[in-house]
């Protein structure tokens, strides 16, 4: 004897809730799209730009130095803002005059185009200068320097608050593709 045939509607209820949940987990554990809200990352991405993170990767590699990532904002977890790694756990790091020392050893940054004289110094965030990064923290700068609001303010980016690399822009068209 064969199932009696499901209504239309009972049909249609279940492939939209199927798709929902689907698209759940999927954002949840394995890509999110994200926008771009600001210059802080000019001219590797745009005010406006569309990105997709993998946020499973960081479950089977480490971040690692350069790569763009999207993280809980430190000071406002609500927020979540796309940087570039610049210094890894363990790292020395050093600001003089706009350029970043790395272990001693001037950091090759040919994705920075606008540079400032910033000096990273002691103070409110920073107990002392060189800093070492501490384990499970990330040291996070924006490449467009003079209007980037990013680790040299507010501190380290907690590994917990990592969401995951950016990877791909999706928008606009005319630059869509792979991030780096």
């Amino acid at each position: 004897m064969a199932a009696a045939a499901k209504p239309w509607w009972r049909e249609t209820i279940e492939t939209v809730l199927w798709a929902l949940v689907l698209a759940l987990v999927l954002r949840t554990f394995v890509v999110q799209a994200f926008w771009i809200p600001s210059g802080s990352m000019i001219p590797t991405l745009e005010v406006g730009d569309r990105v997709l993170v993998a946020k499973f990767w960081y479950h089977f590699t480490e971040p690692k130095r350069g790569q763009l990532f999207v993280f809980k904002y430190p000071v406002d977890p609500k927020r979540d803002f796309v940087k570039r790694i610049i210094g890894l756990p363990g790292d020395v790091l050093e600001i003089r005059g706009g350029l970043v020392y790395v272990n001693g050893q001037p950091l090759r940054e040919e994705y920075v185009k606008n540079h400032d004289s910033f000096s990273l110094t002691a103070g409110p965030v920073f107990a002392e200068v060189p800093v070492k990064i501490p384990e499970g923290s990330y040291f996070a700068m924006g490449d467009n320097r003079p209007n980037s609001q990013d680790s040299r303010f507010w501190g380290f980016v907690p590994k917990q608050n990592i969401r995951g690399p950016v990877f791909f822009r999706y928008w606009p068209l005319n630059r869509i593709g792979t991030v780096d």
